[in-house]
Formats: structure tokens, sequence, C-alpha cells
């Protein structure tokens, strides 16, 4: 069954008699991110900021807005169209979406009046990489259910953390795998190490040759990302790092600090000079850096299933994707059909 949700008629008059308390909230949608400014403040992480949905506008994102405003108190869904009808307004450089909404119940009725009107603006709804370790997700399926849709809740990738607690480097790096730790030993005295707080053109011109000579495909959408970056170091909450081998940049790593976590966006070595673990070294002295100086609480190193991760990580927390289908739309159950047509090919074609 492609949603979990089997409403039956009756339950879905009991969520209409939910939402009585919406009534009078207002709803509204905005083409462009400015709103979301009065939302800063709900922010815990760079990919929350009105100034992370900008640049995506910036570089050819076209947003929905979907904003609901009661005594007094605001709430938004970064949103944009897609070919099934809405989806949130996202790139695969973020870790995670999350609705921005206060805690509590002013902020569940809120969001419950977003889900509402949604069912007037589209037929499905696909809400990609929430966290659930702050409710995010569980909280979200609620307000659409809530609302009278069918929704779906399904594991879409793994984020690796790191929860420094107490720890000091040293207490940290004693507890990592015995190889890493020598190959530290042996090698991290072959090249030299730079930690940036700053944006530095010279620097980024390093990382951005250094990514190009590495194991990784070419960078899509690089000049996003470098505009993300010059962002972060006008906040100063860049963390950028360089490690030379005789003068010569062979690895480079790009975090930023905020709000007590430390964020790993982008990483990369020279293949060519492998041998050294400048990458190893990088790493390690940036870890450093971030637990000893900045005194971060948590170390979030993104989604992906590389084993390198677990190495440096201590934590998996899942992301996930909800899917929701206005089931009084006919439009909904063609995307039903064409999903269950599409999955029996499949299994036919595996035989």
């Amino acid at each position: 069954m492609l949603l979990e949700d089997a409403m039956t008629a009756a339950t879905m008059m009991t969520a209409r008699a939910t939402m009585a308390g919406t009534d009078h909230v207002a709803v509204s949608y905005h083409d462009t991110v400015s709103k979301l400014q009065a939302l800063d403040h709900l922010a815990h992480s760079p990919f929350d900021r009105s100034d992370w949905y900008a640049l995506l506008e910036q570089f050819g994102r076209h947003p929905t807005i979907a904003m609901a405003e009661h005594a007094g108190e605001t709430a938004a869904l970064a949103l944009m169209r897609s070919a099934s009808g809405l989806q949130s307004l996202n790139h695969w450089f973020a870790f995670a979406w999350r609705p921005l909404a206060a805690p509590g119940p002013a902020g569940d009725t809120l969001l419950r009046a977003i889900a509402r009107d949604l069912r007037s603006q589209a037929p499905c709804v696909t809400l990609d990489y929430l966290p659930d370790e702050d409710g995010s997700a569980t909280r979200l399926r609620a307000a659409f259910r809530e609302a009278g849709w069918l929704t779906r809740l399904e594991p879409r990738d793994t984020n690796h953390v790191l929860e420094v607690g107490t720890r000091d480097f040293a207490a940290y790096w004693a507890q990592r795998p015995g190889p890493m730790r020598t190959t530290l030993k042996r090698k991290a005295k072959k090249v030299e190490v730079e930690i940036l707080t700053h944006f530095d053109t010279q620097a980024w011109q390093a990382y951005g040759d250094i990514y190009n000579r590495s194991w990784k495909t070419e960078e899509k959408d690089a000049d996003l990302l470098e505009a993300f970056a010059r962002r972060e170091g006008a906040l100063g909450h860049l963390r950028l790092g360089v490690a030379r081998y005789e003068g010569v940049p062979v690895a480079a790593q790009f975090w930023t600090v905020e709000h007590g976590t430390a964020f790993i966006h982008k990483l990369a070595y020279d293949q060519d000079h492998a041998k050294l673990s400048a990458g190893t070294t990088l790493s390690a002295a940036l870890f450093e850096h971030v637990i000893d100086t900045d005194h971060v609480q948590l170390v979030d190193f993104g989604t992906g299933e590389d084993g390198y991760k677990r190495d440096w990580m201590d934590t998996e927390r899942p992301r996930y994707r909800l899917t929701c289908i206005d089931p009084w739309q006919f439009a909904a159950w063609r995307l039903v059909a064409r999903k269950l047509a599409d999955r029996l090919a499949s299994r036919l074609r595996r035989g």
C-alpha cells in the first residue's frame, strides 16, 4: 500500500473537526523568501535561515513560501513547485529541512492551518530530509494528518554526528580506531595545516583546485557553494582548513560553526598525494579546533552512507521523507496509480 493512512470518511470528518481551531488563522503564499527573515530566531542550522533560502532563490530555485499568522505568532514552510505538487525548498548541500514554527501548541496550530490550506494549492506535498530528534517529522505528519491528508513517513537517509559532551579533543581522539590514530602519529608532521575563520580567496581557490584533483565528481553549483562560504565567513561561522605539502595545497575542508554545532560541509584531498594522509591530519586539526577552541557540543557530518564517516562520528540519526496525498483530489490518485505502476514494472524487470 502506497500510504500508511487508510483513512475512512469518518476519520476524515474527525480530522476536519480537529481543524476547527485554525479557522481564524491567516495563511498566505509568497514567491520570494524575504518574509522568512522574521523567523530567523527559530533557526537550528545554517539551512534554516532566510539567507540560505535567499541563496537558493538567487541561484535559480523558485520558492513558494506558505505562512500562517495568528495572535502575533508566525510559522512557515519553505516550499517549491514540483511535477506532482509541492516539495520542500531544498538543495543537496543542506543537511536537513524543517518547519519554521515555534515549539508548543501555538506553533502546532499554525502548522495545521498551513497543512489545511495547502489542499487548495496541490494534490501532493513531499517534504524531504526531515529530522526527528527535534520532533520535526512527527510534528509535520500530525499536522498534515489532522488536516485530512493521507501521509507516509519513511527513512530517506542517515545523518552522522558526534555528541561531544564533556570530552576534550584528547579524550575524543583516544576513542578513535587504532589505525586512524597510528596514521596521524606517523603522518601529521608531513604537512602544514592552516585553519581560517574568515573567507580567503586564495584558500578557497586552493579548495576548488584540490576538489577537482580529488576522487569526487565535478562540483555542481560551485558558485552557490562559494557564495554560501563567503556569507558564513562574513558571519564569523567559517572554518576553512588547508593542508600543504612543501607549500603546495594537498587537502582542504569547509566547515562552519553555529549554535554550538560544527557542520562539516565539504572535504577533499589531492589523489596524487594520497600517501601523505593529509585529509586525516587536516580533519584531526579541525576536530581539535572546534572541540577545544569553539567548544561545540555536536559535530554534524551530514548525510550519506560513506563508511569513513563512522570512524569519526559516534551516532547515526535518520532523515525522513514525508509524502502527503489529498484524498479528495482526483489528481492525487493519479499520482498514486502512477507510483504503483512504476513499482510493479520495477519488480517485473527484476524478475
